[in-house]
Parts: structure tokens; C-alpha cells; sequence
């Protein structure tokens, strides 16, 4: 059954590669051009207008750092002024390795107001690297994953390599490999498949806890993932991917066993940005994710994972506001990896992930606020996990740091009764 899903998702992939790449498609504002940028009298005519809406056509095509889609929501609700504009096409065309970028103007929903949108042109053919987590925590060392990718028209091949003590129990290392079809009949719908091969260590804290538990079978040395996708622009910022995830991993004790558990994979997210009347910016993001492994499917083991999380972030000058929330319940028998842990480098700061629970948990809660002015930072902490039938015991920590540049340096302080304890943290994209 696995083998055929597989195979058949393979065969739908080289169909779609095999067709031509459609035409770029332009934003569905319908654009209107208000003035030829191109002229200092357009210019300055333009400058008059309040930006509503900056947007890229088919983002979901090219790889565009973090900080330069920041950069240009944070011209949402700011005057329109041609220079920033052609700066900030310059630095995605150097990103985009020599793509031309054009942005065009449209009318907003306002009179007074306009809608920009950037326009990419030129090879379809690029090599990327990127480093999406590099972290530091002294309690639990160094974690990191870099990637390298390479596009070709509407194909985006990225392989990666990751060392990642800080997501989940044990800690994890080993490659990643991912083919995604950008764009399958229409710009809205999108074909991936990956696969991870991966290498568990565990902390000593885990091994005692499964012995125990007298259950060391949930250890497991080897893992080994094929994973077929798609996603769906539903409407506007929401997106929906579901998929088959077959996981397959070999167990430590007591004898090294074959297992696998497979499940159906679906994750809804929604992310907007805008702007208000007295400069401010927000933006929300928000997803649920649903696992539902069966007996159907082959796998040994059986359960529902349920998982809700939501950001919202304020910004206007030099001030800035987020808050974090993060909830989820798991029914039946899951494996390590998709277990619930709070107390690493981005949740529950400052607390050792082992000693709140050496296993990981069905059930989770969390909940995060934090204050910017310029560089400054400090975030406030409190979450809890716990096993159904358990009580819940809710956990707090505070910290504060400095953000330069996407790399943030912390120091946060789990609130305990009985001792003061520091714990840094260092890293960057988080």
C-alpha cells in the first residue's frame, strides 16, 4: 500500500515537470497603474498616496529572506516613496541572483491609497543557501540546519543538513532532502515530496525514564521519512497542505526491531499583514495541524495529534509587541517525535526540557508575551505539559536580551521557589 501511494505521487510530480512553465501571473488586485515610476515628476505626484498593500507576484516560487519581506510590510501605511521602493527591488534582485524586479503601482480601496507589487523576471534558474535555525542554549548546546537549493523554472530542489537538539527529545541528525513543484496547472496549487533520514541520541534523563516506564522499545537509533504533499491556496492568506507521512525507524532496545508509523498529515495556516491609521503594523499567523496515524495505512501505531498555535505581532517606530499561544492534545499511542516538549529556545525559555518531562507529552499548553523598544527585548513565559489523568503543573520564565539583525543574545530565568538560575541563549531566525 505505501509502496503504491509513493510511486504514484512520484509519477504525478514527473508528469507536472514535464509540462511547461505557465507564465507569470500578475497580482489578482487587476492592476491599475496609477504613474510611471520611472520619471522624478511621477515620482513625487505618487509621493502623495498612502501605500496600502505591498505584495510580490507567485512569492511562493522564490526564496526571499525573512528580513526583506519584513522591510516591506513595514512600509504598509507609510507614504509612498519611490526611492525605498527601488532600493528594496535592487537588494531582491541581488537575493534572486540578477532577476530583474519591477514593482508596479495599483489603486488601493481608498482613493488615497496604493497597492505595490513587485514583479520578478529573468532566469528561472538559481542556487540558494539559507540557515533557517542556528541556535545556542547552554543547557542544551548548539542546534543548527542549513540548506542549499536549487531552482529551476517551477522546480525548487533543497537539501539540508541539521543537528537539532532544541525541537524535540532526542537530539536529532541527519539530511533532508525535498523536491517541491511550484506551480501544478495553476499558481494556486503545489506538489512537494521529502525525504529525512535521521540519527537519535538520547539524553541520559530519557534512558532512565524509559527504563522506568519499563518501556525502552519508544528509544529508537534510526529514522527514515517519506513525506507527499500538497497545498492549496485556499483564499487569500490561508493555505491548506495535507499529505501521507511514512515514517519507518529502527528501535534501540531491546533488540534493534523495524517499526513504522504512518499518518495522514493536514495543516491549515492563515497569515496577514496590515497596516492602521496612526502608523502602527500587525500582523497575525495562525495554523492548526492534524496527524491521524491508522492500522489502514500499515503503521503500528495508532493515534490522533491535534496541535493549535497563533502569533500576533504590533509594531510602529521603534516599539514592538508579540504574543504567542500554543495548545495540543494527542489521543492513543504516538511515537517520540511527535510528542509535545515545551522548555528549549523558543518555549518555556529557561527551563530544561528533561527535567519538565524526559518523554515528551499528550497534552500541551502555552502561552508567550514579549516588548521590544529598538534592540531591547523581554518576554515573558508559561506553559505546561502533561499526560492525560496527570495534574497540570504550570510553569513560568522571564527574560530579557538584545535583537540585532535577526540574531537575538538572552538571558532568561526560570521562576523558581528555591534558587536563581540563568540560562543564555544566543542564535538567529527565531
Amino acid at each position: 500500500m505505501k509502496v503504491f501511494l509513493v510511486l504514484a505521487f512520484a509519477a504525478s510530480l514527473w508528469g507536472q515537470t514535464q509540462t511547461a512553465d505557465p507564465p507569470l501571473v500578475r497580482s489578482s488586485a487587476s492592476p491599475v497603474l496609477v504613474a510611471d515610476i520611472n520619471t522624478r515628476s511621477d515620482a513625487n505626484v505618487n509621493s502623495r498616496y498612502t501605500v496600502e498593500s505591498v505584495g510580490i507576484t507567485n512569492p511562493r516560487r522564490y526564496h526571499i529572506p525573512r528580513i526583506l519581506i519584513d522591510d516591506m510590510q513595514n512600509l504598509v501605511g507609510r507614504r509612498f516613496n519611490s526611492d525605498l521602493f527601488q532600493s528594496l527591488a535592487s537588494r531582491l534582485s541581488n537575493e534572486l541572483h540578477g532577476h530583474e524586479v519591477l514593482f508596479k503601482l495599483s489603486r488601493g480601496t481608498d482613493p488615497e491609497h496604493v497597492r505595490v507589487t513587485f514583479e520578478i523576471h529573468g532566469p528561472r534558474t538559481g542556487f540558494d543557501v539559507d540557515l533557517p535555525k542556528f541556535v545556542y542554549n547552554s543547557k542544551q548546546g548548539l542546534s543548527g540546519e542549513g540548506d542549499a537549493m536549487l531552482n529551476v523554472g517551477a522546480n525548487t530542489f533543497t537539501f539540508g543538513l541539521l543537528s537539532d537538539d532544541d525541537s524535540s527529545i532526542p537530539r536529532t541528525a541527519g539530511v533532508r532532502v525535498r523536491y517541491d513543484r511550484l506551480e501544478v496547472g495553476s499558481e494556486r496549487v503545489q506538489l512537494g515530496f521529502e525525504f529525512d533520514s535521521y540519527h537519535e541520541q538520547y539524553n541520559s534523563a530519557t534512558q532512565t525514564a524509559a527504563a522506568g516506564d519499563n518501556d525502552l522499545s519508544v528509544l529508537y537509533r534510526n529514522r527514515q521519512n517519506y513525506e507527499p504533499t500538497a497545498t492549496v491556496a485556499l483564499a487569500g492568506p490561508l493555505t491548506w497542505t495535507v499529505g501521507v507521512s511514512f515514517q519507518q525507524f529502527q528501535q534501540q532496545y531491546p533488540s534493534a526491531r523495524a517499526e513504522s508509523s504512518d499518518a495522514i498529515v493536514n495543516s491549515l495556516r492563515y497569515d496577514r499583514s496590515w497596516a492602521d491609521s496612526t502608523g502602527g503594523k500587525h500582523r497575525f499567523s495562525a495554523s492548526y495541524t492534524l496527524h491521524v496515524a491508522t492500522s489502514f495505512l500499515g503503521s503500528a501505531y495508532a493515534y490522533t495529534r491535534h496541535a493549535v498555535d497563533a502569533t500576533y505581532h504590533w509594531h510602529r517606530g521603534r516599539q514592538s509587541v508579540e504574543g504567542t499561544f500554543l495548545g495540543g492534545a494527542i489521543a492513543g499511542n504516538a511515537p517520540l517525535f511527535e510528542r509535545f516538549v515545551l522548555g528549549n529556545s523558543v518555549t518555556l525559555r529557561g527551563w530544561d526540557k528533561y527535567e519538565l518531562d524526559p518523554l515528551g507529552d499528550s497534552r500541551v499548553v502555552y502561552g508567550s508575551a514579549s516588548y521590544g523598544f529598538s534592540r531591547f527585548r523581554a518576554f515573558y513565559d508559561t506553559g505546561a505539559v502533561w499526560n492525560k489523568g496527570q495534574g497540570v503543573s504550570l510553569k513560568q520564565s522571564a527574560g530579557v536580551g538584545v535583537k540585532v539583525e535577526g540574531v537575538l543574545l538572552a538571558v532568561a530565568f526560570p521562576v523558581r521557589h528555591d534558587r536563581l538560575e540563568a540560562v543564555l541563549i544566543a542564535g538567529m531566525n527565531f
